[in-house]
Order: C-alpha cells, then sequence, then structure tokens
C-alpha cells in the first residue's frame, strides 16, 4: 500500500483552463499569493479606467463610416462624466438640442440603432462597429439603411428617448456593460419595442458580455436579428418575447 502523498493536487485547478474568473488563487497562510494580489490590483484599475474613460465619438463615427454606416451625435443631459456617474436619471435624457435634431430626422423607421458609452466606453470603441455590421449581415439590411445614434453619456434607457423622437418601431442599445474585474470591455445590448420615455426594464430584452473573449460577435448578432425580427413580428418586447434563436440562421451562411 503506498503511503499517502504529502502534497495533494487542487482539484480547482483544472477549471481555471476554462474560465477567466477569480477561482483556485492558492494562498500563502490566510492571504493571497502576492502574484495574485497583483493581478487584483491591476484588474480593479482596469476596470476603474473603464468606467471613468472617455468615448472617441469622432473616432468611432469615422470607423462606422468606413464600414458603411451613417451616424448622428447626440448628448445626454449629463454634462460630463463626474456627473453622469453621480446622476444616473440625467443619463435617461436628451438635452433639448439633441432631441430637436433627432425631431428633425424623424423618419418612422422599423428600427434604430443607439452607441451608448455606458459603464465602458472601451467597450463600445472596441466591439460596437464590428458586431453592428454582423448583425446587418445577419439581418440581410444594407448598412446606410440603418439609423445609427452615437449617444454620449447615456445610459440603457435615453434609447427610449431617442427612439421616441424618431417615431422609431425599435430600438437597439449597444451600450458598455459595468466592468468586471475580468472583463472591463463587455458589451451589452439592449431592445425595446415601441419605445418611449418611461419603459420598464421588463419590457426589454438584454444580450450581455458581448466580447471575443464572452459572447462572439457572431453569436451575438445572431440573438439580436432572431430577436429583432420577431420583436417586430408580434409587437412585442420583454419579459413576453422569448429567445428561441439556438441553431436558427435568418441569412444562409456561404462558403
Amino acid at each position: 500500500m503506498k503511503p499517502p502523498r504529502p502534497v495533494q493536487d487542487d482539484p480547482w485547478g483544472g477549471l481555471r483552463a476554462h474560465t477567466p474568473a477569480r477561482i483556485a488563487l492558492g494562498r500563502v497562510g490566510g492571504s493571497l499569493p502576492t502574484r495574485e494580489l497583483l493581478r487584483f490590483g491591476l484588474a480593479h484599475a482596469r476596470a476603474c479606467d473603464a468606467v471613468h474613460h472617455s468615448l472617441d465619438v469622432d473616432a468611432l463615427r469615422v470607423e462606422l463610416e468606413q464600414a458603411g454606416f451613417h451616424s448622428l451625435r447626440v448628448a445626454s443631459q449629463a454634462p460630463d462624466r463626474h456627473s453622469y456617474l453621480l446622476r444616473p436619471d440625467l443619463g435617461r435624457r436628451l438635452t433639448t438640442a439633441s432631441r430637436t435634431l433627432l425631431q428633425q430626422q424623424r423618419s418612422d423607421p422599423d428600427f434604430a440603432v443607439v452607441i451608448a458609452d455606458g459603464l465602458s466606453a472601451i467597450a463600445i470603441q472596441r466591439h460596437a462597429p464590428p458586431l453592428l455590421k454582423e448583425f446587418c449581415g445577419r439581418l440581410g439590411v444594407n448598412a446606410n439603411s440603418v439609423p445609427v445614434i452615437v449617444a454620449e453619456q447615456g445610459r440603457v434607457a435615453l434609447g427610449d428617448d431617442i427612439g421616441e423622437a424618431l417615431a422609431a418601431r425599435l430600438v437597439i442599445v449597444l451600450i458598455g456593460e459595468r466592468p468586471g474585474l475580468t472583463a472591463p470591455d463587455s458589451l451589452g445590448i439592449y431592445l425595446t419595442f415601441a419605445p418611449r420615455v418611461g419603459r420598464m426594464d421588463s419590457e426589454r430584452n438584454c444580450i450581455s458580455n458581448v466580447r471575443p473573449e464572452g459572447l462572439p460577435y457572431a453569436q451575438a448578432a445572431q440573438q439580436l436579428a432572431y430577436l429583432a425580427r420577431e420583436s417586430l413580428r408580434l409587437r412585442l418586447s420583454g419579459i413576453a418575447l422569448k429567445d428561441n434563436s439556438e441553431g436558427y440562421r435568418l441569412v444562409p451562411e456561404t462558403d
């Protein structure tokens, strides 16, 4: 009979290969190893930077233009990042000038896309253009036919104000999600049918953690295209609209 091993394998160690989550960190006495403590500090700093980082609207609009999208620039009532973080309510409403601009562009579209910085402008800068391009391909629409609104200091509900001003049947909001310690650049998608000021969160559908290391662009675009098509067909969104997009393709793939 073999004697017991003095050092036992950690069963959690093998799981680290399958997730970026902070598991199986080890310990030194009652504390974390120095290596993991330093990694935690770096992750926390990256999350803080993501929250305070400003969206480069001009660069984003140039990238959108190169992809074939025409965009308008608007702003919420939050005048700066500090106010945006302290007053969430200001990030949910348009300035008077922005609302007037949108009303002048009113075209009663089937859907409008809002790109808002949210709590991670980094996520928007990195992921919004390729995701939007993938979405249009899945839905089978031309980029230049999609109303795209780039919103500064925007919360999710700002999409309701924008959609109402444009008289859009459906509004899709791409927004930077609250950073985590392993994902400072996660993008969220919110879809609301018949947008208007005062809509509740239960009247929206959400697709979360869109990024190459999380939910890939192709899969997120497929889910979004399915939900958008079904929302317009059924004239609803939120808890009444179920995501049955698994294995469903709107546009056949080509070799």
